[in-house]
């Protein structure tokens, strides 16, 4: 199945603001088979991915990988390009249908509205909760000062001063959610 993460949040002197290629994220998923089964705060590199469970294993690679109690085969999530999410996208909506624009970078004309950064495919598992750690945003300030450091959305906000053009960067009251495409 696919899920995707979408994010929004005031922007006040932000250019743009994309999800890092080696970003290490948290996440919680739930087996969604079951009501009580649940893994909080799992974390996963996008850059990494999990070793396959045998040699003989037809299992294409993935971000993350569990094996809930009782199941045969193991969970995997993994995080999809551009391009494999619009594949995916366009497959699902039908032919002739135009994909979605996803995932993508929000920019200055995105303050408060939802965006979809990241797209995942699910076996087994579904992820219910994004749980901001420090850095995996990278932001671009209106005026092309890069912010790559220090961005740490977990508390909901961030802020900064883009000295070069002498004015605020930032973004308050961060949320996000996922839903299925």
């Amino acid at each position: 199945m696919l899920f995707v993460l979408c994010v929004k949040g005031e922007l006040e002197g932000v250019g743009s603001m994309v999800l890092r290629n080696d970003a290490e994220l948290c996440i919680s998923v739930k087996n969604p088979l079951s009501d009580y089964e649940v893994r909080e705060r799992v974390t996963l590199r996008l850059s990494e991915h999990v070793e396959q469970e045998d040699e003989n294993s037809r299992e294409p690679p993935c971000h993350f990988a569990l094996k809930w109690d009782g199941a045969k085969k193991r969970s995997t999530l993994t995080v999809l390009t551009e391009a494999e999410a619009k594949a995916a996208t366009k497959k699902k909506s039908g032919k002739g249908k135009i994909a979605v624009n996803m995932p993508r970078e929000l920019n200055s004309d995105d303050s408060g509205e939802w965006v979809p950064v990241l797209a995942l495919e699910c076996r087994g598992l579904e992820p219910y909760a994004f749980h901001p750690l420090s850095d995996e945003f990278l932001i671009t300030s209106q005026g092309g000062v890069k912010f790559q450091e220090g961005v740490d959305l977990s508390e909901g906000d961030w802020g900064d001063y883009d000295a070069e053009n002498d004015s605020a960067v930032s973004i308050s009251d961060f949320q996000s959610k996922f839903i299925t495409a």
